[in-house]
């Protein structure tokens, strides 16, 4: 029996370090990409459900892309418009709005690359083809 519980043992071992090696922690970049899809998503969401109020409708539009420096500007003056704030659903995408811009501009801001400044993509952006499922 003792053979088989050391090397039982020793595959628990082998696995455990095996999960610590391929799990790497969140960097910046990673986070403010992961938010940013989500926002992105929510926001997405939240224009094609019924059960939200009408100014919705009337948020200014809501595509991120980090590597575009204008998207600052779009998150401030997304979190800045005055409507909707009665709107739960509303109220919790412009606090992730503002987390992300806060991680964007304190805690990341010398691990951001700008690729782009161009301001009109984040207004018409142009999507990927969607695969057929």
């Amino acid at each position: 029996k003792l053979p088989t519980t050391k090397m039982l043992l020793s595959l628990v071992a082998l696995l455990s370090a095996a999960l610590l090696a391929t799990a790497a922690p969140p960097t910046c970049y990673s986070r403010i990409l992961s938010l940013s899809k989500e926002i992105t998503e929510t926001f997405k969401e939240l224009q094609t459900s019924k059960a939200v109020d009408s100014c919705v409708e009337m948020l200014p539009r809501l595509y991120l892309d980090i590597h575009n420096y204008c998207v600052l500007a779009k998150l401030r003056d997304f979190v800045a418009y005055p409507r909707c704030e009665r709107v739960l659903e509303v109220s919790e995408l412009k606090e992730k709005a503002r987390s992300l811009y806060t991680i964007m501009i304190s805690y990341c801001r010398r691990d951001l690359v700008f690729l782009t400044d161009d301001c009109n993509a984040l207004e018409n952006p142009i999507l990927p083809p969607m695969e057929p499922s």
